[in-house]
């Protein structure tokens, strides 16, 4: 192998735009819930750019894999949360009579 020619997957720093602390946050607590991942962290390059720095060290595995692994246990978490909560709602709302009431999303 020639000196240069490795480049280590296992870390990483992924730039999403159009972001900000709510998805960050997110994707930071997932990460680091992942035993793969050796340090997660993330930054806000400044206050007016719309955009997200997530920093992503591994043991082994590709930092680029166990991100998209990471975004879709959010997206799982996520949908838990919306599937409990119109459950919630179904039920308060037939217990109080209001069946006609709905929320968008």
């Amino acid at each position: 192998m020639e000196h240069g020619s490795f480049q280590d997957q296992s870390q990483a720093t992924f730039s999403l735009t159009d972001e900000d602390h709510t998805l960050a946050n997110s994707l930071r607590y997932t990460l680091n819930q992942d035993p793969r991942v050796t340090f997660c962290g993330y930054s806000i390059p400044h206050p007016s750019d719309a955009r997200v720095n997530i920093r992503v060290q591994t043991t082994v595995d590709p930092a680029r894999e166990v991100l998209k692994d990471s975004c879709q246990d959010l997206m799982l978490i996520c949908q838990h949360v919306r599937g409990t909560f119109d459950q919630a709602f179904t039920e308060f709302k037939s217990k109080k009579g209001l069946e006609s009431m709905s929320i968008e999303p």
